[in-house]
């Protein structure tokens, strides 16, 4: 098995026991809307730069091309409100981009929300939570609805939003940009190496482009859409989660009692 599929199967198990323990929803979307769900950009694909958006840090509107700045940038498509997964994934590429030994302005990354309806506010706020003690922190860019349109379109991210539910199944995919917007590569943010992120980021510093061939489907979304209940997968991580637990627990209750036996023993 390749470096790369290897990262994606501990991409998809890690996102399933994240997934696992969120908060049990109805999901309506269906089996063909899901299938079209993918971070798949094009070849050549490319970032609108003169796209306006909103920096959430201080609510001043700006062009996409003034927030890369002429830099490589990793680009992590979120959902502001989301629980699931979007939290770890800001999370692990964040720590990741700290393994990297690269100084923060050679290691930037960049939120941009897939919602609409979350403003500037919902992003610090959100963002501030999951960030917590690390140094410095993401640039956090807000769009209305056209804007994430174009970009998402641009850059070949395909999601679908379940109004039963007012959540999104959208890739758990992250997007290093060289400087001038173009796409180097696609990442899985679940299972990103420092030292691998280190190189990608400096081959995209240098303007080359990686293999877009693979197709990165991984969703962020909780349960099997089509059938409204947790996907087999997640049953049985579920499942081997509990007896897991069951024989941890056992064997503390059974480690407890030995101790007190000789405890009263000596007395």
């Amino acid at each position: 098995m390749s470096s790369p599929t290897r990262r994606l199967a501990a991409s998809a198990a890690l996102a399933c026991v994240l997934l696992a323990a969120g908060t049990p929803a109805e999901a309506r979307l269906a089996r063909a809307e899901l299938d079209r769900v993918a971070a798949a950009p094009a070849p050549g694909a490319k970032a609108p730069m003169d796209l306006p958006v909103t920096d959430a840090r201080d609510g001043r509107t700006t062009r996409l091309g003034a927030v890369l700045d002429g830099r490589p940038v990793l680009l992590l498509p979120v959902d502001y409100t989301c629980g699931n997964v979007c939290d770890p994934m800001i999370g692990l590429s964040a720590d990741a981009l700290a393994a990297t030994g690269l100084r923060p302005e050679d290691r930037r990354l960049v939120l941009v929300g897939i919602d609409p309806k979350d403003d500037a506010a919902t992003a610090r706020d959100r963002t501030a939570a999951i960030w917590g003690d690390r140094p410095g922190g993401p640039v956090l860019l807000v769009a209305d609805a056209g804007g994430i349109a174009r970009l998402t379109g641009d850059l070949g991210y395909r999601y679908a939003y379940d109004r039963d539910t007012d959540s999104f199944a959208h890739p758990a995919a992250a997007l290093l940009l060289t400087g001038d917007g173009r796409v180097s590569r696609v990442l899985s943010p679940l299972a990103l190496d420092g030292r691998d992120l280190r190189l990608a980021l400096t081959e995209a510093g240098e303007g080359r482009v990686g293999t877009l061939s693979d197709r990165l489907a991984l969703l962020c979304y909780g349960y099997d859409a089509a059938k409204g209940v947790y996907a087999p997968l997640v049953g049985r991580i579920l499942m081997v989660s509990g007896a897991m637990t069951i024989v941890a627990i056992a064997m503390l209750i059974l480690v407890l009692v030995r101790v007190r036996r000789r405890q009263d023993s000596a007395a």
